[in-house]
Order: C-alpha cells, then sequence, then structure tokens
C-alpha cells in the first residue's frame, strides 16, 4: 500500500517538476581566454618596432608559430551566460625583427571594455585610486631599504649522503 502511494507520488511531483525546472537555471562561469588587445594598445604599435616593443606593449602573443615565424597571433573570447560570445583577433606581421603591419577586427577602447565586463552587480561604492600630490610627495620621501647582504659562498664539497661502507 505504502509503495502504490509512493508511485503515485512520484507521477504527480514528476509533472510539477518540468515546471519548475524551466523556471531555475544552473550557473555558468563567465570564460575568458586569450590576450585582450585594445584599440589604444593597437594605435601605439607602429611600423619598424622590433619584437621586444610590440611584446612590451601588446604582451605575449597567445600563438607563434614555428612554421609562421614572422607571425605572431593575439587572440581573445569572452563567454557570459545570456550573452552572445565575443571574439577577437589582432595578428602582427615582422619581417625580421621589424614590425611590417597589424592586421586585427574591430577593437573596443579599454573604457569600453570595461563597461562590458559589469554584469549589472552593485558592489557598493568604489574608492578612488589616485593620489594627491601631497600623498605622492610623501611616498617619494620614505627611504629605501638596505639592499640585502649577499649569501656566503657554496661549500667547496658536501658530505656524503649515504655513511661509508665499513
Amino acid at each position: 500500500m505504502a509503495a502504490c502511494a509512493g508511485l503515485v507520488a512520484c507521477s504527480s511531483f514528476n509533472g510539477a517538476s518540468t515546471s519548475i525546472a524551466g523556471l531555475i537555471t544552473p550557473y555558468k562561469v563567465d570564460v575568458v581566454q586569450g590576450n585582450f588587445v585594445s584599440k589604444e594598445q593597437a594605435a601605439a604599435v607602429k611600423p619598424g618596432m622590433t619584437r621586444a616593443q610590440v611584446r612590451d606593449i601588446l604582451g605575449t602573443p597567445l600563438l607563434v608559430s614555428v612554421f609562421h615565424a614572422d607571425r605572431w597571433d593575439y587572440v581573445f573570447t569572452f563567454s557570459r551566460q545570456g550573452i552572445a560570445p565575443q571574439s577577437r583577433r589582432v595578428t602582427v606581421f615582422f619581417d625580421g625583427d621589424a614590425l611590417l603591419r597589424v592586421q586585427a577586427d574591430e577593437l573596443p577602447s579599454e573604457a569600453e571594455f570595461v563597461a562590458s565586463l559589469d554584469s549589472g552587480r552593485k558592489l557598493g561604492k568604489v574608492p578612488v585610486l589616485e593620489m594627491t600630490a601631497e600623498q605622492l610627495a610623501q611616498t617619494a620621501a620614505v627611504p629605501k631599504k638596505d639592499e640585502p647582504k649577499s649569501l656566503p659562498p657554496f661549500p667547496a664539497s658536501y658530505p656524503p649522503l649515504e655513511p661509508a661502507a665499513r
């Protein structure tokens, strides 16, 4: 008798659970992959710059191919629940060590990108991240710590790891 009541309860609950399941969606994690390159960074890169200068501005490339030694690829993807995924690509071409050209998708400015990251949550008041001239002067007046002393030299030989056989 109890088994029959349990089966009847399960079948009636099953119909209600499908309507509840339609209201509840699982949380999906934001996925950020690759190197974000802003419009300002791309504008700062000029033909003729060395590879080191380009790396200083754009960062380490995501893809460097052995077969295409004169090409670096910066790929960026951002996936968030409920929003279409963002995908951008910047390709940098070199002639030896000198930058030849840059090929890029439409890039957002840093401010536009930061605004796109806003998930709508209210996190409270954001503190001001600027120092006054007075605070900056106080920081500059702080004496630097003495350099750490060097370590003593390594010994010429080490004791054996195992005792000598007798």
